[in-house]
């Protein structure tokens, strides 16, 4: 049984450098203030429920108006899905350094369930398919190690949010399906591919730290898709020298752009992979716009990418990329993912 269905907190939480080499992400300094919560999670049994997904179960299916979740902190180790008839719902850590949603499963793994391999898709820690998911100061991981593609999140539901969060894995950390996806003041970490899929995602002032491998990102963005990966403001640290380039093409078409971008020397002076097929060079849509730092390699750079201009970049704001569906009959609903984070903003 749930000991409440709202609680009334006032949380204070003051700010704490991460020690983690390359991480950026701080618990953020918030004034006290109520908020309330529609359920609380606790492992202690202080809380409704001690599991996320016992949260997300107890969410009402198609429901209009938000539900908000409050995740004390500790390690939560299971494999959790929020539904896809399960719309509208906000998860908010404790401590973005001590609420961690984590598991390790990996592609290669047998599912006792099945007698099957996870395969990429399934090996994900935690599955977001209902739209309109906000998570603000959480931490999704997948802990299986170098073991090849272990996803620690996987998106499909459209309209995702995420605020102050970290994402961390190895070979493809964060898979994005056919959605839009905004990533505000986040740290994301992996070796090969961490960043991957179809979705529409922007990368606001995020932290990307890679661990080496082919590329940052694979994007496989739909040739009617008007936008895939947009990182804006965002700085690349890594743990050596050349160890990868931004981005090689998962399928033709693939989209990403790289704006005001300070880059360590983890980046290749090439820059860009075409994952060992000249064709991509003819369908790939990449380019940069004032990168800076010394993976930046301005003369370097394979000739196929896209050096934008002043005027060019002038369409990369938040509002434009997001007010059409990610879709190849693309649906204007001018969603506007800075809405949700006021709601919650300090």
């Amino acid at each position: 049984m749930r000991l409440s269905t709202i609680l009334m907190l006032v949380i204070s939480v003051f700010s704490n450098a991460n020690a983690a080499i390359g991480n950026d992400i701080q618990s953020e300094n918030v004034d006290k203030r109520k908020i309330k919560y529609d359920i609380v999670v606790a492992q202690d049994g202080s809380g409704d429920y001690k599991t996320v997904q016992e949260a997300f179960d107890a969410v009402p299916k198609l429901k209009s108006d938000r539900t908000v979740i409050f995740v004390k902190n500790g390690t939560y180790k299971q494999v959790i899905t929020l539904d896809a008839d399960k719309n509208n719902v906000t998860l908010i850590g404790e401590d973005v350094n001590k609420v961690i949603l984590t598991y390790d499963n990996y592609a290669n793994r047998i599912n006792p369930e099945t007698n099957k391999n996870y395969g990429t898709s399934g090996s994900s820690s935690c599955f977001i398919k209902g739209s309109g998911f906000y998570a603000k100061d959480i931490t999704f991981e997948n802990a299986s190690g170098p073991v090849g593609q272990a996803l620690a999140i996987h998106i499909v539901g459209d309209k995702a949010v995420f605020s102050n969060c970290k994402f961390l894995g190895f070979q493809d950390t964060v898979y994005g399906g056919d959605a839009r996806q905004y990533f505000k003041d986040c740290y994301l970490e992996g070796s090969t591919d961490f960043i991957f899929g179809s979705s529409t995602a922007f990368f606001d002032n995020c932290v990307l730290h890679t661990k080496g491998g082919s590329a940052i990102t694979a994007a496989s963005t739909k040739e009617k898709v008007k936008y895939g990966y947009i990182f804006n403001d965002c700085k690349i640290t890594g743990t050596g020298a050349g160890i990868t380039t931004l981005g090689r093409p998962w399928r033709p078409y693939a989209a990403v752009v790289f704006l005001n971008t300070e880059m360590s020397n983890a980046i290749k002076p090439a820059g860009w992979n075409n994952w060992g097929k000249t064709e991509n060079e003819q369908t790939a849509r990449y380019a940069e716009y004032k990168s800076a730092g010394t993976g930046a390699y301005p003369n370097e750079r394979v000739k196929w990418m896209k050096n934008l201009t002043t005027d060019d970049v002038k369409q990369y704001t938040v509002e434009n990329v997001f007010k059409s569906t990610c879709s190849e009959e693309a649906v204007v609903d001018n969603w506007n993912p800075k809405k949700i984070i006021a709601l919650y903003k300090k």
